[in-house]
């Protein structure tokens, strides 16, 4: 039996939703299903980096569950976890101002994170 150590990934995110992942506030952070984070884990680490910054933040990995859309995982996660500051709507006109239906296509990730202590 081999134990693998978790791993560290490093994503992007946009200052509004670095802020709150910061405080604890965003506990789930959503993605597409793009092939290099077919094999994120829970237990894994993400160094979240402000675009454009050296400014990060890191986070544990809970858990990643997958959904066909946006809007499945909107409603499977519930809003306030994916941003406790805009309501449903707003946030998937939000998200897929970030990613156009050709990356939706793709399915989307609920990604669990809890804010490690050092930060």
């Amino acid at each position: 039996m081999t134990d693998t150590p978790a791993r560290v990934r490093e994503l992007s995110l946009y200052r509004r939703y670095f802020d709150l992942v910061a405080v604890g506030a965003k506990t789930v952070e959503v993605r597409v299903k793009y092939p290099h984070l077919a094999d994120l884990a829970a237990g894994d680490t993400i160094r979240f980096r402000v675009k454009g910054t050296d400014e990060t933040c890191d986070v544990r990995v809970g858990r990643v569950t997958e959904y066909p859309d946006f809007e499945a995982l909107l409603d499977g996660e519930g809003p306030a976890k994916v941003n406790p500051n805009a309501g449903r709507d707003r946030q998937l006109a939000d998200i897929r101002a970030i990613y156009p239906p050709e990356k939706e296509a793709l399915g989307a990730l609920a990604i669990k994170v809890e804010l490690l202590a050092d930060h």
